[in-house]
């Protein structure tokens, strides 16, 4: 995956910025002209979209497959964020002003192979990799910034596990399936 360009990322952020205005007072969004946009634009990609408030998270929406072209993602995870993240009330357009947008373009996940909770840990790379645990039906994931917040790997691992809905030490006492992958992450100024 080569990197994006600044015009390239100032459309992305632009086209979210659209789509998160109409979703927020309950437009559709205007047609894309597609074969208009420049071709890194056009392929499929993978997307996770942030939204912050003086700071805090807003709401956090994305998927971990390249299914539709990458600016038809970023619109649609743009608006999701806005009004889908149930950790939130729906953004509202009084909001909207305060609202900064963070668009985070994913590589495909890697599998990760480890042997023990420990190689595990040894394994990951704060800052660097963002991880999806997976436990049957059930999956989480957190991108590379969270490290951020939680720059320990037992923590992370630990807050990840609750996000998937198990205890917080799951991760430990299970073999779970980790996969990895990094993201080029770029936001409003």
């Amino acid at each position: 995956m080569g990197g994006l360009t600044q015009s390239e990322k100032q459309i992305l952020l632009q086209l979210a910025r659209e789509a998160l205005a109409c979703a927020v007072h309950g437009q559709n969004f205007p047609t894309l002209a597609l074969d208009e946009l420049p071709p890194a634009l056009q392929e499929n990609g993978a997307s996770f979209v942030t939204l912050t408030k003086h700071g805090d998270l807003r709401g956090c929406i994305g998927t971990l497959e390249a299914r539709q072209p990458l600016a038809e993602d970023v619109r649609e995870h743009a608006a999701a964020a806005a009004l889908d993240d149930y950790r939130f009330p729906a953004v509202t357009p009084s909001e909207l002003p305060d609202i900064n947008i963070e668009i985070s373009r994913l590589t495909q996940p890697q599998v990760l192979e480890y042997t023990s909770p420990e190689d595990l840990m040894q394994k990951l790379r704060p800052g660097i990799d963002g991880v999806v645990l997976r436990d049957n039906y059930r999956r989480a994931t957190f991108l590379p910034q969270v490290w951020e917040h939680l720059p320990e790997p037992d923590q992370f691992l630990d807050q990840l596990c609750m996000k998937m809905g198990v205890q917080r030490n799951y991760w430990r006492c299970n073999p779970l399936r980790v996969e990895t992958y990094q993201v080029e992450e770029f936001h409003e100024d």
